[in-house]
């Protein structure tokens, strides 16, 4: 059975993700057969599995660090926010309810058998686990019924080292105060703790470090510099979407939506020299010199149509679009490009009926069915090979289906506008495939790059564990492992 070592975060955003996904890469450089873990994440960055579930991408990018195929056992419980107060639970792969934040509470004790369950069959084929973990432990107030931090690891009997982010101030107080409030059962299983994003020279910090060593009486792991390059990388929260702001290249404009969703297809155009990749916020315009308008995926696809609505999104998509521009809806943003979205059983929100934009001529009925696969199809303008998944509900159909987006197994995928300029599909990750991207972006004028994105996106994580190695005690971190 494998050893285990637990990476939580004295908050969110700490860096815990890149964490994992650097020292799997690390160990597994070293020798040892690596797999991730995260009990429970809350993402609406989804992948598909290779057992044909979804995990948080996060996930899917620490299992390539550690060269192993994302599995459902990695993220037994995923929470993917539809509302304000509401979210959709998978467990182990599947959807298993729709719940709000209250009665979930309710089910989450029962959910530790199969957050086990899945732990046990990891270790089963790995020589070491890295497992992650959500928030922070210094939320005791949730505590009761605990399964993603200290529950997990005083179950699971796993050692926990801990990441304060200095970038955002206050890290001494971050950790020192989560040694206060910890019950000291938990407090025992801390083994350590490290400082993640230090800007300048770290030295500087020394007192404080040894401060924090004889506050909590935890061991420091080391100072880890800012890692600029982790742009480069999948972005896990919808809260990492930035623009790339390359001023005078061609402009594709992607609105952010409220419940914005596999916002992961993004990533290889925002690597792209010649694009200017801009993040629509709410409030702010489509800008009127863009080339390409795209309308990502939404977990809540009537909710987010509204909310573009709201922003005169619609008005600017239709200006755009008789200027000459050019739209590409994926996903959710497919369904919303048509002239209706039917959801009688009211699956992602109130039941009933949506007109949509109006740019293709098609209608989306919501079942319950959810399409979750890896999927290989043919781009049906160039004959370029595209790799993708997906993962969505709803079924569209309409006489613009004669036009394909693409080819899947002989069979017609998404659809095309008469004039050529509107695109819809449900294929996610499709600009990932370099031979698609590079016809995409040609055949909008854009002149396209002949990276090899999965191959930089190696050579990040290589990065990644190297910067990791140089400035943490990684020997003595995976001695801790047990």
């Amino acid at each position: 059975m494998a050893r285990a070592l637990m990476i939580q975060g004295a908050g969110s955003d700490v860096g815990k993700s890149l964490m994992v996904a650097g020292l799997a890469r690390a160990a597994t450089r070293r020798g040892h057969r690596v797999l991730p873990f995260k009990p429970q994440n809350m993402s609406n960055n989804a992948a598909v599995t290779i057992d044909g579930g979804e995990i948080g991408r996060a996930q899917a990018l620490q299992a390539q660090a550690a060269g192993a195929e994302p599995h459902t056992d990695m993220n037994p419980v995923l929470l993917k926010p539809e509302t304000d107060v509401g979210a959709q639970i998978i467990v182990q792969g599947r959807r298993v309810a729709t719940l709000r934040a209250r009665d979930y509470a309710a089910m989450k004790p029962a959910l530790m058998a199969p957050v086990l369950q899945s732990f046990e069959r990891l270790k089963a084929r790995a020589d070491l686990v890295f497992v992650e973990g959500a928030g922070s432990p210094a939320e005791v107030n949730l505590r009761a019924g605990d399964i993603a931090n200290m529950g997990f690891a005083r179950k699971a009997r796993v050692p926990v080292v801990l990441i304060g982010d200095i970038d955002r101030g206050g890290v001494i107080a971050q950790l020192v105060g989560i040694r206060c409030v910890l019950d000291p059962d938990d407090a025992r299983m801390i083994e350590g703790f490290i400082i993640n994003k230090f800007r300048g020279d770290p030295t500087l910090f020394d007192d404080g470090y040894k401060l924090i060593e004889a506050r909590t009486a935890w061991r420091g792991f080391g100072v880890l510099p800012y890692f600029p390059r982790a742009r480069e990388l999948p972005a896990e929260d919808a809260l990492g979407l930035a623009s790339s702001r390359k001023p005078g290249h061609c402009k594709i404009a992607c609105l952010a939506l409220s419940r914005i969703a596999n916002f992961d297809d993004l990533d290889p155009l925002k690597l792209e020299p010649d694009v200017d990749l801009l993040m629509i916020r709410p409030g702010e315009a489509v800008p009127g010199d863009a080339t390409l308008v795209i309308i990502p995926g939404s977990k809540s696809t009537c909710g987010d149509l509204s909310f573009l609505r709201a922003q005169g999104w619609d008005i600017d998509i239709l200006a755009h679009h008789r200027r000459g521009g050019h739209v590409l809806g994926v996903c959710g943003g497919y369904q919303m490009l048509g002239r209706s979205i039917a959801d009688p059983q009211g699956i992602e929100g109130p039941a009933g009926e949506m007109p949509g934009l109006g740019l293709l001529d098609v209608t989306t009925l919501m079942k319950e069915q959810k399409s979750l696969t890896r999927v290989e199809a043919v781009d049906a303008a160039t004959g370029a090979r595209v790799n993708a998944y997906e993962i969505h509900i709803g079924q569209t159909d309409g006489p613009d289906r004669a036009r394909p987006f693409a080819v899947l197994g002989g069979a017609p995928e998404g659809a095309t506008s008469g004039d050529g300029r509107v695109h819809g599909t449900y294929l996610h990750g499709l600009f990932a495939s370099d031979e698609f991207r590079r016809a995409f972006l040609d055949r909008l004028g854009i002149p396209a790059s002949d990276q090899n994105y999965t191959g930089r996106v190696e050579q990040v994580l290589d990065a990644l564990a190297d910067h990791i190695e140089a400035h943490l005690d990684v020997e003595g971190l995976l001695a801790l492992a047990r």
